[in-house]
């Protein structure tokens, strides 16, 4: 079974790891209700999306 010759350091593994954080959601006002949704999805309130009712 291969082993690593070297440990990794704590910058190398920092730096592999740096894209799994979190990040923070955006919301956009609904041009119809003023209800905050994700943008590019249907708002939940009123059913609105890009002007046209969907739901």
């Amino acid at each position: 079974m291969a082993v690593p010759f070297r440990r990794t350091s704590k910058t190398r593994k920092r730096l592999r790891r740096s894209h799994l954080a979190l990040k923070k959601q955006t919301f956009v006002v609904c041009s119809n209700c003023g209800a905050m949704h994700l943008p590019h999805k249907v708002c939940k309130s009123c059913g609105f999306y890009n002007g046209k009712k969907l739901i």
